[in-house]
């Protein structure tokens, strides 16, 4: 996996956030999910990169990037680097919080997008309600509250694999990257540290403000209210669509990358002709 050799840094108003940027063209933000950082996409990126310029941040507080020391919104924190890079508007291509990143700016800083994918997630007021992940996710909250950190890896990851798998039907490099990017992480913030993301609410309300493209990729073995969901948003955009990842859960970008790769370059080519 690439490390901090390959980034670089945007001097924002709280501390210094990393990015990787390569290659040239049109503009894609890959937006890693929660509590890992921009290697999540190292198989993306020089496939990407051969036809577009990919910038792949790490958002405050993961990877390589600063905590934060006052309040902040993920949307706001991406607009800046946007604004910084003058290279827009941009694809933002995100998983599960990038998702949730994704769809907070282009609702809030609108002008700076062209077009968006979500996979993982729909926007910030999506709740899992099925019993599985709502247990999971107390589980690992408890853990970071009492700086239990193997509890914490121990349910973290278990989301790779899902409800319906186990470890053992993961391939093993797959949760070993996302071992490493989450302890990287994790070693960042103690239990004590005061959590000072501000969310953006109300968004599911506002998603027919979203007048770009927009994708909303899931893996086939993600839950029914989360399908049901991205169909929902997909069903609100005036050029909206879905597409699944056969064979996988939450991770479809990890898992099966040459899939993914080719669902988004296939969203990428059709914006060519708008």
């Amino acid at each position: 996996m690439t490390g901090a050799s390959d980034l670089r840094h945007f001097p924002s108003a709280d501390g210094d956030l990393a990015y990787r940027d390569t290659g040239s063209g049109d503009l894609v933000v890959l937006l890693h999910s929660g509590f890992v950082d921009h290697r999540l996409w190292d198989d993306h990126v020089p496939v990407l990169a051969e036809r577009y310029r990919v910038v792949a941040p790490d958002t405050r507080g993961h990877g390589f990037s600063a905590n934060a020391t006052a309040p902040f919104r993920w949307a706001d924190d991406l607009a800046a680097l946007l604004r910084h890079l003058d290279a827009g508007p941009a694809v933002l291509v995100g998983l599960s919080m990038g998702g949730v990143i994704a769809t907070d700016t282009v609702l809030e800083h609108p002008g700076l997008v062209r077009a968006v994918v979500t996979a993982g997630a729909v926007t910030g007021d999506f709740q899992y309600t099925d019993p599985w992940h709502r247990e999971l996710q107390g589980t690992m909250a408890r853990a970071l509250e009492t700086g239990d950190v193997t509890t914490w890896l121990d349910a973290f990851l278990r989301l790779v694999p899902g409800p319906e798998r186990t470890a053992d039907d993961v391939a093993p490099d797959v949760l070993r990257r996302v071992r490493e990017m989450a302890l990287h992480t994790l070693s960042k913030h103690g239990p004590d540290e005061k959590d000072r993301l501000v969310r953006v609410t109300g968004s599911l309300d506002r998603i027919g403000e979203i007048r770009v493209p927009l994708l909303a990729v899931n893996g086939s073995l993600e839950p029914a209210d989360l399908h049901t969901a991205a169909e929902r948003l997909a069903d609100a955009v005036p050029d909206g669509r879905t597409a699944t990842i056969d064979g996988t859960g939450h991770y479809s970008a990890l898992e099966r990358p040459d899939a993914f790769t080719r669902v988004l370059l296939d969203f990428l080519e059709s914006l060519r002709s708008l």
